[in-house]
């Protein structure tokens, strides 16, 4: 905020003044004044800086060369990578021109791509060859055929209607797509003033990110994210860890997911932070950045940080450079906590909770919190929102110390659910507060606490996996008659997937390991289940709804862990 601001309004209203009402374009223009030659950017496996001149310099020139074939504001535009620097190139390039990122999580498999190509009506897809198991252009191959024989940048899809261009993030030259450098070279011949034109055709409030998240109907739904909402949130995130410009970040967390692309990339950007990044996460070449870059700050999940305290080469690495942080995704261990703060010099992480759709955080412990309130709390609200606590079956505000569902209200706030207005209108109830799905409680003190969920989402190191999109998934596996999907107790990753499945007749020889390959060959690999048991009949109410709690007892027993 500068000098001259001062809050007005009530907090979670929309005339309530935040650190900024520019696009992220604009404000990062702002940034590059204010020190031009700053680090932004540093891949230390790659040799890879970029100052904040050099990126604003080359997300222009992207962003001309997007708008050369074709795109306009409002169009959308996939990201299907992992963390390589081009994903951030066009994620600020997007930015500038009022396209929409739509980000696509690096595990998807040709089932979920599909899907988030067609519902998210994809004029572009960006693409890398392949990450893990996953051959990326043979997918797209497969999907639109067209692309053998259609001119890039004139593809007509007959599945896919709205897409119209492909591009590989890099230089190598494929059928049917752009590469990198041709879009910057296209960009060196793009007028400035269609550039500027664009710029013109939209503001904060227009959506500049949409983030697909599984529900309870099954089928994942496009969080339509703004400038206003995560730009502001990644301020008050890093205001949280009390990061400045001479904070360097250690982000090994995925950019298609908030955790990177708000948490980390808006975060330094609000405070003129330096990011250092590694491609995906690997313990020993985190422990490595953050030894060699001087790292300041470190992210992940709790499975992260458990994973670089037990690196063999632990001991090798210097680490007291490191001030702060942030530990989410999943509740953290006490012992975890106090091995970071002792062993890695870590004395002031933070704890963030939030969704996709409150862009995502809403809740933070501070820097100065103690070790009881990092482990057993999610923190405090954020100054800018609106948070209540509402009896699930009433609706009703509960009182300190009542356990309720956890709503959010304020700037955070998603624009909504891409063509879902029913869903939309079932998250966000009429006095404008979005429901978590998660069951909380308020101390006295104001901080929360989780202690269970409303629905039964299960979290995986970190990943969000509903349960109905995998039953439905798995009622398409030849055989299967029924499926219901569970979590179960996991020392390791906090809860694994559990499936259980009635069969057809004729299909009793089927395996647990037939199971697990069905899913593993076309979907992201977290969500498959890592046990399967088959039965008759599920346990079910005197209304015939199945007792997934009974379920879960049962694989519990099933595999001694009762």
């Amino acid at each position: 905020m500068t000098e001259n601001e001062t809050y007005r309004g009530e907090p979670g209203s929309p005339d309530y003044l935040l650190h900024s009402e520019e696009t992220i374009g604009a404000y990062f223009k702002e940034q590059v004044a204010c020190d031009p030659d700053h680090e932004f950017v540093v891949y230390p496996d790659r040799a890879l800086r970029w100052t904040y001149q050099a990126f604003d310099e080359r997300t222009d020139n992207l962003a001309r060369g997007l708008l050369a074939i074709g795109l306009k504001p409002g169009d959308h535009l996939g990201v299907w990578a992992r963390n390589i620097p081009d994903w951030l190139t066009f994620m600020y390039a997007t930015a500038k021109i009022g396209v929409v990122l739509v980000t696509v999580n690096p595990v998807y498999k040709s089932h979920e791509l599909a899907y988030v190509l067609k519902q998210s009506d994809m004029k572009a897809l960006c693409v890398i060859d392949a990450y893990r198991d996953v051959d990326y252009l043979r997918i797209i191959r497969e999907l639109v055929p067209e692309s053998l024989n259609h001119q890039r940048g004139h593809l007509v899809s007959e599945e896919f209607p709205m897409l119209k261009n492909l591009i590989y993030m890099g230089p190598e030259k494929h059928r049917g797509f752009y590469s990198v450098p041709e879009l910057l070279l296209l960009g060196d011949h793009t007028p400035q003033d269609a550039f500027e034109q664009a710029q013109g055709k939209f503001d904060n409030n227009d959506v500049v990110m949409m983030q697909y998240t599984s529900g309870t109907t099954g089928f994942p739904k496009g969080v339509m994210l703004t400038h206003r909402n995560i730009l502001n949130n990644g301020f008050y995130i890093g205001e949280g860890q009390a990061l400045t410009e001479s904070d360097r970040v250690c982000l090994p967390v995925p950019f298609f997911h908030c955790f990177g692309c708000v948490l980390g990339v808006m975060a330094c950007l609000t405070h003129r932070s330096t990011m250092i990044i590694t491609e995906e996460f690997n313990a020993g070449l985190v422990l490595q950045a953050i030894h060699k870059e001087r790292a300041s700050a470190i992210y992940g999940v709790p499975t992260m940080f458990i994973a670089e305290l037990n690196h063999p080469d632990f001991d090798k690495f210097d680490l007291t450079c490191l001030r702060t942080g942030i530990m989410a995704g999943s509740p953290c261990p006490p012992e975890v906590m106090r091995a970071v703060i002792e062993k890695m010099h870590a004395s002031e992480l933070t704890i963030c909770y939030g969704l996709t759709e409150t862009s995502p955080v809403f809740t933070q412990t501070t820097i100065q919190d103690d070790l009881d309130h990092k482990c057993n709390t999610i923190g405090r609200k954020h100054d800018p929102v609106l948070v209540r606590v509402i009896d699930p079956d009433t609706n009703r505000v509960c009182e300190v110390g009542e356990a309720g569902e956890l709503c959010c209200k304020g700037y955070n706030v998603m624009k909504g659910y891409y063509k879902m207005p029913d869903e939309t209108a079932s998250a966000i109830d009429e006095d404008g507060y979005l429901h978590s799905g998660d069951l909380g409680v308020l101390d006295e003190d104001g901080y929360y606490r989780i202690i269970g969920r409303v629905k039964d989402m299960i979290i995986r190191g970190g990943e969000n996996i509903y349960p109905l999109e995998v039953e439905n998934f798995y009622l398409g596996m030849p055989g299967v008659l029924d499926a219901q999907i569970v979590g179960i107790p996991d020392e390791r990753l906090g809860e694994i997937v559990g499936a259980f499945l009635r069969v057809k007749p004729g299909y009793e020889h089927l395996t647990e390991q037939d199971v697990r390959n069905f899913g593993i060959e076309r979907m992201a690999r977290y969500k498959v289940p890592k046990h399967v048991f088959f039965v008759e009949d599920f346990p079910k109410t005197a209304s015939d709804k199945v007792q997934k709690y009974r379920l879960r007892e049962m694989a519990r027993e099933a595999l001694g862990l009762i």
